[in-house]
Order: structure tokens, then C-alpha cells, then sequence
């Protein structure tokens, strides 16, 4: 042995908390680094109850909101000593699940569910495995598991109380068709406020989540007999292919003739293109409600409230008037 010490005192200098001299741990240390050695934390998991190993279960990986939450995530784990392995649903042939069955395999000890879009039999199938589960955004109420979502239905009364500040009466909700628990509670929650406050409201419903989704409904919406004077858009991006429309094919001005507010606040948000008035999604405290959950002892994590509810926060900007 390089070092000259004993396998055990090896294993004690790379073991946290374990008894060692510093002068052997020194010496191991030298050996370890002139052979390019590492621990092997997948071998040891073998003979321990946790791995460390933490799935991020995501579609829409490259939309900047879900990319940003997977940044908070994962800085979020290794803060906490734990490696996450990202797993992609975007896909509809199989490779999810033979991914989730390989994460099994490698003994994940828990999956942070992203989005809405994942199956629920991939839910089953984590429970099944013995996993710790958080799933975020999402309305599945089955035991042993966290959910994380927004107070969708706050934000949507303060946009629809921010339109009829602005002075619009007739309003339009830009969503996609794909009926996440997130998107229909905007939904949801936009109808019931407006309704509450006398406004009438058009549902426009297009295609994919994204920007594009954003350019059809504006050309769908700004060639009604009657124009919304204000839109709520299920997502920032939505929004910005909605103003991006609005201004080039119909020649208006945002938001002098028509008033958006949009979801998420991503980078773009900001840009001064769009300077776009938003809610911003906390995921920095989504990240760590996620990770401490998943780090309390089993006991007194199944012992907690399943159900963390998160105020998103509007950020004023420049396509509300009055705002």
C-alpha cells in the first residue's frame, strides 16, 4: 500500500467523523492523490441504507424556468451533500422508465418531480421503489410523499385587480393545451376573481407551452370583432410571443392598447424588449423546502404537513397601465 497504513485506516480517512491521526490522514491523502484515487460512493451505498442519489424527474427541460429550478436544485443538494441524477420525460417511448429503473438500481433514495407533465405511474413507480418523493406544482394526494406548489389562485386576483385598476372590462386568459395542475389553476383562479369583480373573460387555448403559443393566440385574439384589452398569460414565454405578435402583425402599443401580465419571471421578463410585468415563482425557497424535506428523518418527515403553499410575488414592470 502506497501510503503504508492499513486498509481500515484508508477507510477512516475518507469516512466523515471517523477517528484517524492527522499524520495518517496526511499520508492517505498523498497516495490518494498521486494515484488518482477516489471513493467509489455508489460501491459503498451497497452496504448502507442511503445512496445519496436524489432523481430530478423534469420535461421542458429547456425552458428557463424549469432550467433555473433545476439550478436551484441541484446547488441546493450539493449544499447538502447529495448528487442529483436528472432524468428527461420529455420522451414517450420507454426511456423514462427504464431511466427510473436504472436510478432504482443505483438505490436512488428520492425523485423531486418538476412539472406537471411527468405520468402519475412514474409517481407509483418511486413510491413502490421506497423513495422519498417531493413532486412541485402538481395535485397527486397520495401518503408518503411532499408537494410544493404556488398560490396560483392569489396571483390571479391580483392581476385581474390590476387590469381593472388599468380601466380594461373585457380580458383574455393565453394559456397552452397542456392542462398542468399549475396552468389550470391560473386558469382557474383568473375566471373566479374576474367573475368577482365584473369583468368579462375569454379563454384562449393554444398548442404547446412557449413563445409560439404566445404568437398564435395573439393573432387569434386581436382578430375578434371584440379585442381584450388586457391578457393574462399562463407564462412569461407565452406572453412575450404575445407582445412580440401584438406589436409586429398589429402594429399596438403595450400597454397603451392592450395591458399583459405574464408568469414566472424569467430572464427575458426583464429584457427591456418586453419589460414585462410578472409574478415571480420563489424557487430558491422551492429548492429548499425540497431539500430539507428530503433530509429530516424519516419519522418526522412523514410526520409533516404534506402540502407547502408559496405566495408568488408580482413584479411590476411596464405592460400594466397604472401599475
Amino acid at each position: 500500500m502506497k501510503a503504508g497504513v492499513s486498509r481500515s485506516a484508508v477507510s477512516r480517512t475518507f469516512t466523515p467523523g471517523a477517528s484517524v491521526s492527522d499524520e495518517t490522514r496526511l499520508r492517505v491523502l498523498r497516495a490518494a492523490e498521486d494515484l488518482g484515487y477516489h471513493v467509489n460512493h455508489l460501491a459503498r451505498g451497497l452496504t448502507r441504507r442511503e445512496s445519496g442519489i436524489v432523481c430530478m424527474i423534469v420535461s421542458d427541460l429547456a425552458t428557463p424556468y424549469r432550467s433555473n429550478l433545476l439550478r436551484a436544485l441541484t446547488d441546493q443538494l450539493q449544499n447538502a451533500g447529495r448528487v442529483a441524477m436528472l432524468i428527461n420525460t420529455d420522451r414517450s417511448d420507454g426511456s423514462v422508465n427504464r431511466a427510473l429503473q436504472q436510478a432504482v438500481r443505483y438505490r436512488a433514495d428520492a425523485s423531486v418531480i418538476l412539472s406537471g407533465m411527468p405520468d402519475k405511474s412514474i409517481i407509483d413507480l418511486c413510491l413502490r421503489s421506497g423513495q422519498r418523493l417531493v413532486l412541485i406544482n402538481r395535485d397527486e394526494q397520495q401518503e408518503g410523499l411532499l408537494r410544493i406548489n404556488l398560490d396560483d389562485a392569489a396571483a390571479a386576483d391580483t392581476a385581474a385587480r390590476a387590469f381593472l385598476r388599468a380601466g380594461c372590462h373585457l380580458v383574455a386568459f393565453a394559456t397552452s393545451g397542456a392542462g398542468t395542475p399549475s396552468l389550470v389553476a391560473r386558469e382557474q383562479g383568473f375566471l373566479e376573481a374576474a367573475k368577482e369583480l365584473g369583468l368579462q373573460v375569454i379563454v384562449e387555448r393554444q398548442g404547446v407551452t412557449g413563445y409560439q403559443c404566445g404568437r398564435t393566440i395573439a393573432q387569434s385574439l386581436m382578430t375578434r370583432r371584440q379585442r381584450p384589452q388586457a391578457v393574462f398569460c399562463a407564462t412569461d414565454l407565452i406572453a412575450c410571443g404575445l407582445m412580440d405578435a401584438v406589436r409586429q402583425e398589429f402594429g399596438l402599443s403595450i400597454p397603451k392598447d392592450l395591458c399583459v401580465i405574464g408568469f414566472d419571471d424569467i430572464e427575458q421578463a426583464s429584457w427591456s424588449a418586453y419589460s414585462l410585468t410578472t409574478f415571480a415563482q420563489p424557487v430558491d425557497e422551492i429548492a429548499l423546502q425540497a431539500v430539507e424535506w428530503l433530509s429530516l428523518p424519516e419519522g418526522s418527515a412523514f410526520a409533516r404537513e404534506p402540502l407547502v403553499k408559496l405566495h408568488a410575488n408580482i413584479v411590476w414592470r411596464q405592460t400594466v397601465r397604472g401599475g
